[in-house]
């Protein structure tokens, strides 16, 4: 079974940056990507930011150029750091991962619980 456990949101003010971090736990987990969905009240869950095994990066286009997205395939972990905040990026952020735990098992899309990220003067 993979978990995957998000930290580092909170309050900042417009303009500030924060660092999402998750790490996905379970044994011989084995991700082909992991990624950051964001949803806001009373919106649909939007994609902010995904990368792959082998690297290759894709952001929405309200993010791009603001929020970078990293990930340490031997510990599998994704990080996102988000940089000249803006209050229209207040939601809650969600970690995720598509992948096989164990590497020979099923293919299977995993969601953290998500963290706040509230960006107010």
């Amino acid at each position: 079974q993979v978990q995957l456990v998000e930290s580092g949101g909170g309050l900042v003010q417009p303009g500030g940056s924060l660092r999402l971090s998750c790490a996905a736990s379970g044994d011989s987990f084995s991700p082909y990507a992991m990624a950051w969905y964001r949803q806001a009240p009373g919106k649909e869950r939007e994609l902010v930011a995904i990368i792959t095994s082998g690297d290759t990066t894709n952001y929405g286009d309200s993010v791009k150029g603001r929020f970078t997205i990293s990930s340490d395939n031997v510990k599998n972990t994704v990080s996102l750091q988000m940089n000249s905040l803006k209050p229209e990026d207040s939601a809650v952020y969600y970690c995720y991962a598509d992948g096989r735990a164990p590497v020979n098992g099923p293919r299977r899309h995993y969601w953290g619980q998500g963290t706040q990220v509230t960006v107010s003067s």
